[in-house]
């Protein structure tokens, strides 16, 4: 009686007279990224201003009666919230202006200098923050009290930070573009701070004089809108001509 080995692997490899061999793939290198550069005879500008008509709105003071740390911070002196703040000629101040669309396609290079952060006299120093995916935040404690921060996002991830009096500040990240990220500190209820986060270089808060100004922008058809914590948020269509300049304005009343 005759009996088979059922190896076909192995009697295959025999008669062939070589060994099996495992291939291997070679490892591909990243592809470098792809950054779009604005071509310098062709680009423009966008300038403009947003602006409060109107009574201006009464300032609410604030207490800090139940932090004795605090209130030495500000020296005994009256903190205001100054959610709605207008300046001499009527502009208006912590305005989030930026392009929101129009730009699709067109990653950018990114941007490498750290965007501050600060708690000064139980108050976040900015109030309104603009920042770049991925771009790095410095998180800072320039009290001597603790404070506790806590954005809150929607599309980026969610964390709290406690720093002590004076601790060394804290670098973060966001990966995604979000419009707007509250911030509240979880010891000190009354200090609130946003962060605008965006993908691309053209983006500012406004000044007192709320003004703003764009330069090297690629021709095309643009989206520009602002966001305004009490206000609301409006857009407009701006176009840009080639090696021209174009101006936008908003008003709130």
């Amino acid at each position: 009686m005759r009996r088979f080995l059922p190896c076909a692997a192995a009697l295959l490899a025999a008669a062939c007279g070589k060994p099996a061999v495992e291939e291997k793939k070679a490892a591909e290198a990243p592809k470098p990224v792809a950054y779009f550069h604005v071509d310098a005879a062709t680009a423009g500008s966008i300038a403009g201003a947003v602006a409060f008509r109107g009574a201006k709105p009464a300032r609410q003071a604030i207490s800090m009666e139940a932090d004795e740390g605090c209130r030495k911070a500000n020296a005994g002196q009256p903190v205001y919230e100054e959610a709605v703040l207008v300046g001499k000629s009527g502009g208006l101040a912590n305005a989030f202006v930026y392009v929101q669309a129009g730009l699709e396609g067109k990653k950018f290079e990114p941007n490498t200098e750290a965007v501050v952060l600060d708690q000064h006299g139980c108050m976040f120093v900015p109030r309104i923050v603009g920042i770049r995916a991925g771009q790095t935040l410095d998180l800072k404690n320039g009290d001597a009290v603790s404070h506790n921060v806590h954005p809150i996002p929607a599309n980026n991830r969610e964390w709290n930070q406690e720093q002590a009096p004076q601790a060394p500040a804290v670098e973060h990240r966001f990966a995604r573009p979000e419009i707007m990220i509250p911030v509240k500190c979880n010891i000190h209820a009354w200090m609130r701070s946003y962060i605008g986060v965006v993908d691309h270089p053209y983006f500012a808060v406004t000044g007192p004089d709320g003004t703003f100004v764009w330069k090297n922008v690629p021709p095309g058809d643009y989206t520009v809108a602002i966001w305004h914590e009490k206000l609301g948020k409006q857009e407009q269509q701006v176009h840009v001509a080639a090696a021209g300049s174009a101006e936008v304005n908003f008003t709130y009343r």
